[in-house]
């Protein structure tokens, strides 16, 4: 049958233009670019990965002689991770510590001497500088990101009592930096910080130490789709597709506020599960009605319309309070560590929550790690971060693709350095140290 109305042919034939586009999209896996493109840190790199992509495309057989080539030239890798504890409003003391760590330099500007910078939760409550800390970390993030760098940041217990409207650690003198009760409400709902805290935060990462472990906070175990595109991708950065038996399939960290307890039930896919649960969450207090903040009056507690998992998240065995691996005894926590470790793909867990104001504290062989020291002068504790050093060099001729892989935890203050774990082992496999994928929330 022929159609005769002129604009219904039109119509029609524009209904095959997205199926067009999506069929050439997904033959030629341009797909792939999409995200990279989105959190490459350069135009230069930009145009060199778009330049490598259409060749290996037009030329098929230049893609295995790019891998021979890259396989004969077999370098070593390094990564190297700061992570800090509790900052509870005190601008100052935060600003001493990032610089002898070498986060930043003398002016407080990103320094580009660390790869990934972490902080876990708590920079609100007890001191009257949460305005300046949170834009300050805003600053950081945007310069890490131009140098190359990742900043990963996270939701304390103490950011989700203000969400909720639990006040009860917040100065007078802080407040009146706000303005109003209302104006501080806004700020951390609707306003700046809170804005800042639906897109630059989660409430757990998972950090892999070698990027052939994928990029920061994919999830694992990896899902369905995941697998599928992480293969994808890896085949296009690395070289290869990934496997269960990847000698680095466990080289990664944890980072959380209060811990990852044994019992939790929404532990995997890590983490995953856990940020998606505090998204939602996060978004339900801050499009309510802010209540009046307590005290003085009465406590609001969750929304009416949280879930069974919203409040399992912020209950005493969730991720922002649980305080069992620096509580328990050593016996204890060192047979329940390695299961945790094995669900979440990790090699160590990393929190902070529970001050201990002498120094950062190492358990089960540096399997847990503590950082939590005290940092504000509310507590009166210790400065410090926790330097992780990574290197993977290789060892023996080419063929053999052994390496050997090294890593170092050292607990930094501003007299002294200590070193809390190492380990050193060999493997072998084919590595490719593509560094620019960036990380999903």
């Amino acid at each position: 049958m022929v159609i005769q109305n002129q604009t219904r042919r039109i119509a029609i034939a524009a209904a095959f233009v997205p199926l067009l586009i999506m069929y050439i999209l997904y033959t030629f896996k341009l797909h792939l670019l999409i995200p990279a493109i989105s959190t490459w840190p350069t135009q230069r790199q930009i145009i060199t990965e778009m330049a490598a992509f259409t060749r290996h495309k037009l030329w098929p057989w230049t893609l295995r002689q790019d891998e021979e080539a890259e396989e004969s030239t077999r370098i070593s890798f390094e990564r190297h991770i700061v992570a800090v504890g509790d900052l509870h409003g005190d601008m100052p003391n935060a600003r001493r510590v990032l610089r002898f760590a070498g986060v930043t330099d003398d002016m407080g500007n990103w320094s580009g001497e660390v790869d990934f910078f972490v902080q876990t939760g708590d920079i609100i409550d007890r001191g009257d500088d949460t305005i300046l800390l949170f834009v300050w970390m805003d600053r950081l993030r945007a310069q890490a990101a131009e140098a190359g760098g990742i900043m990963l940041s996270h939701l304390g217990n103490h950011e989700w009592m203000n969400a909720i409207g639990d006040w009860r650690y917040v100065y007078p003198s802080e407040l009146k930096t706000f303005g109003t009760i209302a104006a501080r409400q806004r700020m951390l709902s609707s306003g700046r910080i809170g804005r800042s805290w639906a897109h630059n935060y989660t409430t757990a990462s998972r950090l892999p130490l070698h990027p052939s472990g994928g990029p920061p906070n994919s999830p694992y175990p990896p899902t369905a789709y995941s697998v599928a595109f992480q293969k994808e991708d890896e085949k296009l950065h690395y070289g290869y597709e990934p496997s269960e038996d990847d000698p680095l399939s466990h080289a990664a960290i944890s980072f959380v506020h209060g811990g990852l307890s044994p019992t939790y039930p929404d532990l995997v896919p890590f983490p995953t599960k856990i940020n998606e649960i505090s998204d939602s969450l996060l978004y339900k207090l801050q499009h309510r009605v802010q209540p009046p903040p307590s005290p003085p009056n009465p406590y609001p507690g969750l929304p009416a319309d949280a879930t069974v998992e919203e409040h399992h998240l912020y209950d005493a065995n969730g991720p922002l309070w649980y305080r069992g691996w620096a509580m328990e005894s050593e016996e204890q926590v060192c047979t329940q560590v390695d299961e945790v470790l094995r669900k979440t793909g990790t090699r160590r867990m990393i929190m902070g929550h529970t001050p201990h104001f002498q120094n950062i504290v190492a358990r089960c062989d540096g399997k847990i790690i503590i950082i939590d020291t005290g940092i504000s002068h509310a507590y009166g504790g210790v400065l410090s971060a926790l330097s992780i050093h990574y290197i993977l060099e290789p060892i023996g001729n080419d063929a053999s693709q052994r390496w050997r892989e090294r890593e170092v935890i050292t607990a930094l203050y501003p007299d002294r350095e200590d070193i809390l774990a190492t380990s050193e082992r060999e493997i072998v496999g084919k590595f490719r140290h593509s560094e620019h994928s960036h990380h999903p929330r």
